[in-house]
């Protein structure tokens, strides 16, 4: 089974597009695959339910639909229980791209799991300083087949 760390950019996306290669590995991932994320991503979901409603054409007990589905499929974990030395570490990759994913490659530090984002500045900033703990959409494709 392979254990994956998502951010917000691939939950957004899948949750605007249920039916895109992205929703599809999320929404229809059984035994394969496991997706984990940080609690921040809840606060960013509720903070940015309006537009994405707005984006998707959906109505409030659609969406609410939806997110309950995607929460069934991700594994959420505590910041707090996440020692400060992973927060130390992920500070040095993400200091100057986006502090805002700061959570998602603590927690890909601490878990030692791959982190799937669609975010291509996060994903080429963390590179360029040296995080290759990264996995992209189309190499979770290639692993299905």
């Amino acid at each position: 089974m392979m254990k994956i760390i998502v951010d917000s950019n691939i939950v957004f996306s899948a949750l605007l597009n249920p039916q895109s290669n992205i929703g599809d590995i999320i929404f229809n991932a059984e035994g394969d695959l496991s997706f984990y994320t940080c609690e921040y991503l809840r606060e960013e979901i509720r903070a940015h339910k309006d537009k994405l409603c707005k984006r998707a054409h959906y109505t409030d007990k659609e969406f609410d639909e939806l997110e309950y589905l995607l929460y069934s499929k991700i594994t959420f974990f505590s910041e707090s229980t996440i020692p400060f030395e992973f927060w130390q570490k992920a500070a040095g990759f993400v200091r100057y791209i986006d502090m805002n994913d700061i959570s998602f490659v603590t927690l890909s530090l601490f878990l030692n799991l791959k982190l799937w984002t669609g975010d291509k500045t996060l994903m080429k900033g963390l590179q360029q300083r040296g995080f290759e703990n990264i996995i992209t959409a189309q190499e979770i494709l290639d692993s299905r087949i």
